[in-house]
């Protein structure tokens, strides 16, 4: 009688077990959830703008092939990665009703945050190695942090958790989900998942906070020694200015760690108490994956000076080629009509290069006003040049004239 009751519940449960699941969104709020996807749009594309752009200014510049920016373009990959996981998904939640989400889709949403959430924790610990070489080893810093130290660490990095958070979402797939499927939750949350399982998920929630620990907590205990050592050699300097120099190059890497190991922990006390989706641990869970990688970029862009220097360049070389490609359009279209007389073609090869030349070395310091003023100046010798052509027709009107009274005479 016992084996049969067994038999029939456990016939039951691969009965109902769920093959999707719901993503409800954010809770308590589904009536006006859809209004929060205008500053998660302008997050989104800021992490996918700020992120390209540190890219191609570190590609751009020979000075920032240096260890901490190659650091940085890394991390703005995992940045990208971690925002597209999520992002696309929540926006088809709110625009589009699509708040159905396969199991597979689901548990490999889990897996893929996992990793890149432990990529930047890891690519801050090697950020925090390099500055801590680059302080209290200056000497021997070319020979530590070489390109091949850096291949190395990010390798090890992917490796490490690529392979270290596997058992989340295999955990997570091995649950019995005989009824419920409506998760309180804008994307796949290990715990969120877990808690429709009809069977005890305490494995779940071990297994993640041991991981957790291991990986990030680590990494954090090791960036705090970093530091710790980092102030030591700083006290020890006697000039207060080469102390506020040396700290300063860390004030942007200090701020995002802050940040991000500061969500990490409140979001492992969530799991540890196990405490139900309520608005505010979800809400953090969101953010903690979306503002970091919109932030990062903009962070340190504003405190590094020589990343500062180069958006600058770039920016002005940009307006400048701007500034050259209109003038030049509007210089063919006024001057080029004419071009089979040969002293106007004269004298506008011989002007416009120099203007042009002015264009490129003064677009940077006037804008609209600038081009206004050499617009104003291009036009006065334009019409200079036409006045000197007239000057020359004539001139050749009157030698002809001159010529045909010589021969009258003559004859």
């Amino acid at each position: 009688m016992n084996h049969m009751s067994a038999s029939l519940r456990v016939s039951n449960s691969s009965k109902f077990q769920v093959s999707e699941f719901i993503l409800l969104g954010f809770p308590g709020i589904h009536s006006w959830q859809h209004w929060l996807s205008l500053p998660l749009v302008l997050l989104y594309l800021s992490a996918l703008a700020a992120n390209t752009f540190i890219l191609i200014i570190i590609w751009q510049n020979p000075s920032l092939q240096q260890s901490m920016y190659l650091f940085l373009g890394i991390l703005s990959v995992v940045d990208m990665g971690l925002a597209t996981t999520i992002v696309p998904k929540m926006l088809a939640i709110f625009w589009f009703d699509a708040k159905v989400i396969s199991l597979p889709e689901c548990f490999a949403q889990i897996y893929a945050i996992h990793v890149f959430v432990g990529m930047e924790s890891g690519i801050f610990l090697c950020m925090a190695f390099d500055r801590y070489v680059a302080i209290c080893h200056p000497l021997r810093y070319p020979s530590i942090v070489t390109n091949s130290l850096i291949l190395k660490a990010t390798l090890f990095m992917v490796l490490r958790n690529g392979l270290f958070v596997i058992p989340v979402p295999v955990l997570a797939e091995q649950r019995n989900y005989c009824s419920r499927n409506e998760i309180e939750h804008c994307l796949c949350s290990n715990l969120g998942v877990t808690s429709l399982a009809c069977d005890d998920r305490r494995p779940n929630s071990i297994c993640q906070l041991v991981l957790a620990w291991l990986g990030m907590g680590s990494d954090l205990s090791l960036i705090i020694l970093s530091y710790i050592f980092i102030l030591h050699s700083v006290l020890r300097l006697n000039s207060a200015e080469a102390a506020a120099k040396a700290l300063s190059t860390c004030s942007s890497h200090l701020t995002l760690i802050l940040f991000f190991y500061t969500v990490v922990v409140v979001i492992s006390v969530t799991h540890l108490t196990e405490m139900k989706a309520t608005l505010i641990p979800v809400l953090l869970n969101v953010l903690h994956n979306i503002i970091p990688p919109s932030l990062n970029p903009i962070v340190y862009a504003l405190q590094t000076k020589e990343l500062k220097a180069c958006f600058q360049k770039m920016c002005l070389s940009g307006r400048a080629q701007w500034l050259t490609l209109v003038v030049s359009a509007l210089w063919e279209a006024e001057v080029g009509g004419s071009r089979g007389q040969e002293i106007k073609t004269s004298l506008a090869n011989m002007v416009k290069p120099l203007f042009l030349l002015k264009i490129q070395k003064l677009a940077g310091h006037g804008g609209a006003r600038l081009l206004s003023q050499l617009l104003g100046r291009w036009r006065q010798e334009n019409h200079l040049n036409q006045e000197a052509e007239v000057a020359v027709n004539q001139d050749r009107v009157t030698a002809l004239e001159l010529e045909q009274q010589s021969e009258t005479l003559s004859q």
